[in-house]
């Protein structure tokens, strides 16, 4: 695979995109990404600098060149078990003759370890057009973490405390 640039994906796309084509490829990257996640049933939410732009004003963020969302462990499984290198079509008003996104697993995504710094991202949604892609990442329960159970965390080394309703 040609690397390039560190967001897009060198199988697919050999140069980067202008700055209103890759913010309209974001924008159809995460929604194609959650309209299908919602009809395979897979619960997943948006992260980092994602997570940032929704909640200041609902839009990707102007500088940014890439989306971060998260699954479950159960999700992550699921996906590498029924979905892995599945390719989905997308016609849309603003992609009238249709697009490919791949979802592709990491093989090594059931390694929970945090010593791999080049093994973070458990997969990715991938527009095979323009070679940008979605990380996601997988929040797992840490049984093993000082602060005791209720505790998640990813291989990126980013941590989270379960919250108990009651």
């Amino acid at each position: 695979m040609k690397a390039f640039h560190p967001h897009y994906d060198g199988r697919f796309a050999d140069k980067q995109l202008g700055y209103r084509e890759r913010r309209l490829a974001l924008s159809n990257l995460i929604q194609t990404y959650l309209s299908t996640f919602a009809d395979i049933g897979v619960e997943t939410w948006l992260m980092h600098g994602t997570l940032l732009g929704w909640w200041w004003n609902r839009k990707i963020l102007p500088w940014d060149s890439d989306s971060d969302v998260q699954v479950s462990e159960s999700s992550m499984h699921y996906l590498a078990s029924y979905y892995n290198m599945s390719v989905f079509h997308y016609k849309t008003p603003r992609i009238p003759e249709g697009r490919d996104y791949m979802l592709e697993v990491n093989p090594h995504y059931v390694n929970r370890e945090q010593s791999d710094k080049l093994n973070v991202i458990d997969a990715r949604w991938v527009d095979t057009t323009s070679g940008l892609f979605i990380d996601i990442t997988t929040a797992r329960y840490n049984y093993t973490h000082p602060a005791g159970p209720g505790m998640l965390s990813c291989k990126d080394g980013h941590e989270y405390r379960v919250c108990e309703n009651g």
